[in-house]
């Protein structure tokens, strides 16, 4: 299960974002961008995220999930669209080669402290 070792990424990453002055100051949200074809699955991560942020100012913290569609680009015809189905071909001109906008990201979009 790799949500365990994006679970910790996050928190590393959010820690080192919170100023020091607010280091021991609990975390309420923690919210995150995640693109269909990143292989997170949203309920293990948030499981995984509940786990390694125990007896940390993470602890109780909720994580967000926002999941964000794959978007691709024919390089035949440049037609821009969002892939919703397993079919990875232009539906303009039905052309096979592509290349992939987003899909396989995952952001840290916002951390919110609990107010004290």
């Amino acid at each position: 299960m790799h949500e365990m070792g994006i679970a910790l990424q996050i928190i590393d990453i959010a820690k080192e974002s919170i100023p020091d002055s607010l280091k021991e100051t609990p975390v309420e949200f923690v919210n995150i961008n995640v693109w269909k074809l990143s292989a997170v699955i949203p309920d293990n991560l948030k499981f995984c995220f509940s786990v390694v942020a125990k007896d940390t100012q993470f602890e109780g913290a909720e994580l967000n999930i926002t999941e964000l569609p794959v978007v691709a680009v024919c390089l035949n015809c440049n037609n821009r669209w969002t892939v919703d189905n397993p079919v990875f071909s232009c539906p303009n001109c039905s052309g096979g080669k592509l290349d992939l906008v987003s899909g396989q990201e995952l952001d840290i979009v916002s951390i919110e402290l609990k107010e004290t």
